[in-house]
């Protein structure tokens, strides 16, 4: 299977570079799963298409300021970072640049001092290792200093408004680099409304790292690796779901996300095993998905393997074919942009 089938044209004037003025008010293209056909409404109405029994799984994962401006110890070289993953305290995986600068012994200074942090070794991924000064003000630091990494198709610098719409109302636990995005269009009182229907609410974890952003650099589809991210399902919302599988009610994921967790948790018998760990599940045409039965999720980019997730789900003419219209009907592009129903 080639990358290249997963292609498709999208004019640079519909990536958005800023969230909807609401929430709510994004745009919602509906697709049926079984008939292909299309419907065209706002996401406040995302209600009407939830039955009673219904499970709506989400990631309650939250974005970090993950994106550090340094200067070196000394000499004043400005640096720029971006955290990844804490392997242990106060040790951790990220980016710097320019990386020929970024060797081992090197200090870092961010802010007026309130971090600080050495460089290490090189990773496998091609980052580094940090090694920040004890603090027991770490995350207090970060916020301060720190900067949301904006994906790099958002061409401007981050702003106040993105440190809480860069981000989704049910968002818990720190960890992640990159919005869980299908997420952002939801508001508590539309949660309200949707809980009022009879749906479920069951919350898993998967920490979202810059992998997500990565192009795919080989031409066939089946020779990608995935980056591996940590994913959590508690024995409370496993039992929600597989009520819901019992029950021959639906099981529907917010986001990709919640997708891979789930596929990832699937066990024999048709049902989800509460646990933890570390997933490079990778999904395209012709994965047969075991769990959900909708997936709510935003425009992905062109030979993505977040395209290729929804492809499987849906059939990939089917979702090129909806792509197409909602290019002709201008809908707003990627992490800000609007949102896509397939049930």
């Amino acid at each position: 299977m080639k990358v290249s089938d997963f292609d498709y044209h999208l004019p640079p004037g519909l990536i958005a570079q800023y969230p909807a003025p609401q929430r709510e008010s994004s745009r919602l293209l509906v697709l049926r799963r079984e008939t292909g056909e299309i419907a065209h409404t706002i996401f406040s109405a995302i209600p009407e298409y939830f039955e009673p029994g219904d499970v709506l799984v989400l990631n309650e994962t939250k974005v970090f300021p993950a994106r550090l401006i340094g200067k070196r110890a000394g000499t004043g070289g400005r640096f720029e970072v971006v955290l990844l993953e804490e392997k242990e305290p106060g040790i951790w995986e990220a980016l710097v640049r320019p990386g020929r600068r970024a060797r081992p012994g090197v200090r870092l200074i961010f802010g007026e001092g309130e971090l600080q942090a050495e460089i290490g070794d090189r990773t496998e991924a091609g980052g580094r290792v940090l090694k920040f000064s004890p603090s027991p003000d770490f995350w207090e630091k970060i916020f301060q200093v720190g900067e949301v990494p904006l994906p790099p198709y958002i061409k401007r610098k981050p702003e106040e408004i993105d440190r809480t719409r860069y981000q989704t109302v049910y968002a818990r636990t720190l960890g992640s680099v990159a919005a869980p995005t299908a997420g952002l269009h939801f508001t508590p009182e539309l949660l309200h409304e949707i809980e009022q229907k009879g749906v479920h609410f069951a919350f898993t974890l998967l920490h979202v790292g810059l992998g997500t952003f990565r192009p795919v650099k080989v031409e066939e589809v089946e020779e990608h690796q995935m980056h591996a991210e940590y994913w959590r399902l508690e024995e409370t919302a496993a039992n929600l779901i597989n009520e819901a599988l019992r029950s021959g009610k639906r099981v529907i994921a917010v986001g990709t996300t919640v997708a891979r967790v789930l596929e990832s948790a699937a066990a024999a018998g048709g049902c989800v095993k509460p646990g933890e760990g570390w997933t490079r599940l990778f999904i395209y045409p012709g994965y047969r998905f075991r769990i959900i039965d909708g997936l709510i999720t935003n425009f992905h980019l062109p030979r993505s393997t977040l395209l290729m997730l929804i492809c499987a789900f849906a059939g990939r003419e089917r979702v090129l074919r909806a792509y197409r219209e909602a290019v002709a009907r201008r809908y707003r592009f990627f992490s800000y942009g609007d949102a896509m129903l397939i049930i």
